[in-house]
């Protein structure tokens, strides 16, 4: 993998990943031409680094933008690039999993993934629509030995590189270890200096699993955002003393924690600020600072409870103890 001043870390799985992505989930116009020249333009101011999913519908344009940057010569070889995709509930079966990253790979016309997360710890009934607005009565429980084992088979037929796991607790890792013969490489999750994750961070450490970050900046702008992180007077102040962005400081938090970063930003000039948070660190007081922020989760997943499926409360979902 060619150097672009990102950091690249070793996978459990001894694949690298440079510890900053660019996100593609998108609110409006997915998949269309504003997100394929955003695409574009990331590649060319030095990402390598996509994080896509088959619910977020741009992993066409994604795919469409990455054959654009090798024929323009931004990048001489698919190989320099990390995608990483995920599995959405409704192909959270067995006979299913091998099916639905084919798709994401005709999607994105590449041969392999680097990556592919199963998306939540449910599954959906077969046959609902690809979105994140699912009624609470069609989610049961999954299988995770035999979803698991169809993405281990996935790796093993070599159409991933790694396979990994988004949204789990401490206690769905448990259950997921348990079975596994081959485990999860990463935890794609809810962290930011107003949600610091603290004990899922220490879980997934003592278990060679590598917590990627989501949602670093509070998610403004869609429908679970909030001003929380960018609206933060602690952050700013550091910002002003450091003479970074609020952004800037936010993400250098999240790197200093040993965790790898997925950010979004569709502005080159926020895509190229998000990448200069690798050559200055926070002092012993910034963190002090930032760990008396006061915590709470931004996105709690609602669609996910229902008093006819297998959660009846978010604390149910998340395995946390209510308030």
């Amino acid at each position: 993998m060619v150097n672009t001043g990102v950091p690249v870390i070793t996978l459990s799985s001894g694949k690298g990943i440079p510890v900053l992505g660019m996100g593609t989930f998108e609110t409006v116009g997915k998949g269309g031409e504003r997100e394929r020249l955003a695409f574009l333009k990331a590649i060319e101011v030095g990402y390598r680094h996509f994080d896509t999913a088959a619910c977020y519908q741009t992993e066409e344009c994604l795919g469409e933008a990455i054959g654009e940057a090798l024929q323009l010569g931004l990048i001489k070889s698919r190989d320099e690039l990390f995608i990483t995709s995920k599995l959405w509930c409704t192909d959270a079966h067995p006979d299913r999993v091998l099916l639905a990253l084919q798709s994401s790979l005709r999607n994105l016309k590449l041969e392999y993934l680097d990556l592919y997360l199963i998306h939540f710890p449910v599954s959906l009934k077969p046959g609902n629509e690809v979105t994140m607005d699912a009624a609470g009565g069609k989610i049961f429980l999954m299988d995770y030995k035999s979803v698991w084992a169809a993405m281990e088979e996935c790796q093993n037929l070599g159409f991933t590189k790694s396979i990994g796991v988004s949204n789990f607790s401490c206690k769905k890792l448990q259950e997921l270890l348990a079975i596994a013969n081959i485990p999860p490489v990463v935890n794609q999750v809810e962290m930011s200096p107003v949600f610091h994750q603290t004990n899922l961070r220490e879980y997934c450490k003592a278990n060679n699993i590598l917590v990627t970050a989501y949602s670093i900046l509070g998610g403004k702008g869609t429908a679970w955002g909030s001003n929380s992180v960018l609206g933060s007077e602690v952050l700013n102040q550091i910002a002003i003393a450091r003479g970074k962005s609020i952004a800037q400081v936010s993400m250098r938090w999240v790197y200093e924690q040993g965790a790898i970063l997925v950010v979004k930003s569709f502005s080159e000039k926020n895509m190229r600020e998000n990448l200069n948070i690798f050559d200055w660190e926070l002092t012993k007081e910034d963190l002090e600072r930032i760990g008396e922020i006061p915590q709470r989760r931004l996105i709690i997943q609602e669609f996910m409870i229902s008093s006819n499926g297998p959660f009846k409360s978010l604390e149910e979902f998340w395995d946390e103890k209510a308030a």
